[in-house]
């Protein structure tokens, strides 16, 4: 079982718990790993790949714990994605450094309608360093705070993706149009840094995800079905 950055801070999240987590369906035997239901296991199914874009994800407080999370598809298929714990003063060093790097091309996703008039505002990578897509995750009204409160951030550009679908993720309702999960905004930016191969390997990854976590809910038909087959 392979690891990665926000199982790592999955588990520092835990070890600092002062009482259980306990997010919806938490009566449920899940696996440890992926989170899903153990009959739901996608764990055997991971295919890591290779890109020249690199995530960072910046979780607000209990996100790494949620079994609905997306983000961790993203570090699940690219193994270099990063995870930082989200704090408004007291930002981790090892975040501070990467976005002054000169490595890659840092930049904040978020919708372009929340930048100021003075912040540069890109609707695809630059050419030049690999792109670094710093993503903000957490519920909407979590992941606008993590953006206005994150003055560590304010120098780095905006790039704003345009997804013209309508989103296939109902783990969450999204409470606009153009909300949409993590992993649904990773594939898009991706496709936009022309890492394509990277890109169909988190769109397969993200289908079953969502395939099994509709499934091991308890009200879903295919859930149901599995249900009265066990019983006969």
């Amino acid at each position: 079982m392979t690891d990665n950055a926000v199982l790592q801070l999955r588990a520092e999240r835990l070890s600092r718990a002062t009482r259980p987590f306990l997010a919806r369906g938490n009566r449920i035997r899940r696996c440890q790993r992926c989170l899903l239901p153990q009959r739901q296991c996608l764990c055997d199914t991971l295919k890591p790949a290779a890109a020249r874009s690199r995530f960072c994800l910046v979780m607000f407080d209990t996100e790494p714990m949620k079994p609905s999370n997306t983000g961790r598809l993203i570090a699940d298929v690219l193994p270099d994605t990063l995870a930082f714990q989200w704090s408004r003063t007291e930002p981790p060093q090892a975040l501070i450094d990467l976005c002054a790097s000169d490595e890659y091309q840092p930049m904040v996703v978020f919708p372009s309608s929340y930048a100021g008039s003075e912040r540069q505002v890109l609707s695809a990578p630059p050419p030049g360093k690999p792109p670094l897509f710093i993503m903000l995750d957490g519920t909407w009204t979590e992941a606008r705070k993590m953006f206005r409160k994150s003055p560590y951030l304010d120098a780095l550009p905006v790039i704003s993706v345009d997804l013209s679908r309508v989103s296939a993720y109902r783990l969450r309702e999204a409470h606009a149009d153009d909300q949409y999960c993590t992993a649904e905004v990773a594939i898009a930016l991706l496709d936009l840094a022309n890492d394509n191969v990277a890109a169909q390997a988190l769109g397969d990854h993200f289908t079953l995800f969502r395939e099994r976590y509709l499934a091991g809910k308890p009200h879903h038909p295919s859930a149901i079905t599995a249900n009265e087959a066990e019983s006969v």
